[in-house]
């Protein structure tokens, strides 16, 4: 029986050779994104041994969050939903543990400084007291190496080594999961053709963020808002959030389509078009912020997902996981790397073992 297009199953390249494979003693997680992180940390619960590398400064990835004193502002993933149950759980998990939070901003949708309301009621989650604590949390059981980029994959027999940009190898594994985006996952995918095909196939859009800073409380009536008509797709006051600082800091983000267009353009140029839209957006005179910058996500969403919850070469060794597999968001991040590492213990563990 097929299963249910909200279900999807994993892409995998299975031959008779490759049961036979002895179970992998070491396992590298390159990127340390809520896949990444997510796929690390239940491979760690089944007993794997397993390194995570990250070229940021700290893990999260997409999950971020910039503090710049007295505001802290979460440029990335504003907030996430929650429609899977194996998600739901573990979401009620975190939140026992303080790790995330609902957020009961005033969300409405903003077109040409008019508002309506937002239709439904959907529950959303924050990390507290940042959406970066969330990638925190998730890595707290696994060994994150960061500020390292892997520039390659060199085969040397049995095991991979990662080479680390600019030289030097970055250790000895027996199998690799690849968890970033869809362009910079393909050339690390190269020693399995196939899997590197299919990530291929998958265009990344990309969001410029501005962050802003205000010496006192903006007179709109929202704490978060689509926008229509507009540069801009979202805006959100970020000490409206559960776990903040009070100091008043907004977070905007560009559509798609305006990123597209002005991606190459200077951060500063971008920070100023896009605080303007806001106040024409909102038709409101805006202050001047006593904080202001801008950040490019190059890769911040996937056009199309693949189908799949995770790619899987069994005989190369070779894996990916991410949101481009299966469905976007911080859930399906999550589930993207979760049920990776299910596939990986079910391959080389004991098969009937649930990961916590």
């Amino acid at each position: 029986m097929s299963p249910p297009a909200e279900c999807p199953t994993p892409y995998e390249l299975v031959s008779p050779r490759s049961l036979a494979l002895g179970r992998p003693s070491a396992i590298a997680v390159i990127g340390a994104g809520v896949a990444g992180l997510a796929c690390a940390a239940h491979l760690v619960a089944a007993g794997f041994r397993v390194r995570v590398f990250d070229k940021g400064r700290r893990p999260g990835g997409r999950i971020s969050t910039r503090r710049a004193d007295p505001f802290q502002l979460d440029h990335g993933a504003q907030y996430f939903t929650v429609r899977d149950p194996i998600f739901a759980e573990r979401v009620g998990v975190w939140a026992g543990e303080g790790a995330v939070a609902l957020w009961h901003g005033r969300l409405r949708v903003l077109e040409d400084g008019r508002l309506r309301e937002q239709e439904g009621s959907t529950a959303r989650y924050v990390g507290v007291p940042r959406m970066s604590s969330l990638a925190r949390h998730l890595a707290r059981q696994s060994r994150v190496r960061t500020e390292v980029r892997v520039a390659g994959l060199d085969r040397q027999g049995k095991v991979w080594v990662p080479v680390a940009e600019g030289g030097g190898e970055l250790g000895r594994f027996d199998l690799v999961v690849v968890a970033l985006p869809a362009p910079q996952a393909v050339p690390l995918l190269a020693g399995a053709p196939r899997l590197a095909a299919q990530a291929e196939t998958v265009e990344m859009q990309p969001t410029w963020a501005v962050l802003a800073g205000f010496e006192g409380p903006l007179d709109l009536p929202f704490d978060g808002a689509f926008v229509h008509g507009s540069p801009l797709s979202w805006v959100a006051r970020d000490n409206s959030k559960p776990g903040r600082p009070a100091a008043e800091g907004w977070v905007l983000h560009a559509s798609h389509s305006w990123s597209r267009e002005h991606l190459d353009d200077k951060a500063d140029t971008v920070a100023g078009s896009l605080l303007k839209a806001l106040g024409d957006a909102s038709r409101e005179r805006l202050p001047e912020p006593s904080y202001l910058s801008a950040h490019r996500w190059r890769f911040a969403a996937p056009e199309a997902p693949l189908p799949r919850r995770y790619l899987f070469d069994r005989d190369k060794a070779l894996a990916a996981c991410g949101d481009w597999c299966g469905g976007p968001r911080v859930e399906g991040a999550y589930l993207s790397g979760r049920t990776l590492a299910e596939a990986i213990a079910g391959s080389w563990g004991n098969p009937t073992q649930r990961l916590a």
